[in-house]
């Protein structure tokens, strides 16, 4: 989602440290969403799905202007719990019948991963592959971020995230799901960018956002990419491009945060996932987890 404002770039605070933090064995390598599906279903990731019910489901909406910008943006995201887990994925604001968070709730998981809506079936997959794995003991490496202001702990984020990419100044970044502390980040370490966003819009400094990441990928020598992109089903072709040519990926991951880890290996470099709740919704301490493809 784009959130366009003044011109001026924040400055990023120091980056959360820490080591390189390898894939654990058995987590990535599958190529699409279907694959995982299929392994989820058949029971050869966890606990049988027909028996794990969905007990919570929520909706956040959240609007955001941080202090110092000229525009605010919306958020809205879908989260079912099972278990002591909570899965989410974002979704474009009124895209969601009001009902559908309600309707899932005592729902088996294997029911809601054939569900018609494609959010209901990220959001339940996150939860039932955070239940069985949690980022603490996934072999990720946990990168706090400080409290702050909405403004600090977005651009906290940003850096963290954007240290993932193995790239050096003067490389052009394919950004899909313009974030534009992102962006800053990017400046800030002399890296070009290609902003892309399906909500269309400009970004910070007025450049035009494409819909389209189709139509960029021959000018881009990596990509980072929101985990919207599972969301909204157009993350499976950039994998395949970054799998084809070699390409760093690199994913942001609020939506699907334990679905996209599972993609290591088969195209994607790295993931910073981000569980339910979000540093957006908390001005304490929060903590993101980074993965990492093996040396």
């Amino acid at each position: 989602m784009t959130a366009p404002s003044t011109p001026t770039a924040p400055t990023a605070p120091t980056a959360p440290t820490g080591p390189s933090a390898p894939t654990a064995p058995g987590v990535g390598a599958y190529r699409t969403v279907d694959e995982l599906v299929s392994a989820v279903l058949a029971g050869r990731l966890g606990p049988d799905p027909a028996r794990s019910t969905v007990s919570v489901g929520f909706v956040t909406r959240q609007g955001t202007r941080h202090c110092g910008r000229g525009r605010a943006y919306r958020n809205e995201v879908l989260s079912l719990r099972v278990g002591a887990a909570v899965g989410s994925c974002a979704v474009e604001p009124g895209e969601l019948p009001d009902e559908v968070a309600y309707d899932c709730v005592g729902v088996p998981v294997a029911d809601l991963l054939a569900h018609p809506l494609a959010p209901v079936r990220v959001a339940v997959l996150d939860a039932y592959l955070m239940g069985i794995r949690p980022h603490a003991g996934a072999g990720a490496e946990a990168a706090p971020l400080p409290g702050g202001s909405s403004l600090a702990k977005s651009t906290a984020r940003a850096a963290a995230v954007v240290d993932l990419l193995p790239t050096g100044p003067g490389a052009t970044v394919l950004v899909v799901g313009v974030v534009n502390s992102l962006l800053a980040a990017l400046r800030e370490r002399g890296l070009r960018y290609l902003p892309c966003d399906r909500a269309g819009g400009s970004t910070e400094w007025g450049e035009p956002c494409r819909p389209d990441a189709s139509t960029l990928l021959d000018d881009c020598d990596a990509l980072l990419v929101s985990g919207m992109t599972v969301g909204n089903g157009t993350f499976e072709p950039l994998l395949e491009h970054a799998r084809i040519t070699g390409k760093p990926l690199v994913a942001f991951a609020q939506t699907g945060s334990a679905v996209l880890p599972r993609f290591l290996g088969a195209g994607l470099t790295a993931v910073s996932a981000e569980p339910y709740p979000f540093f957006w919704l908390d001005g304490g301490p929060t903590t993101i987890y980074r993965y990492r493809v093996s040396a």
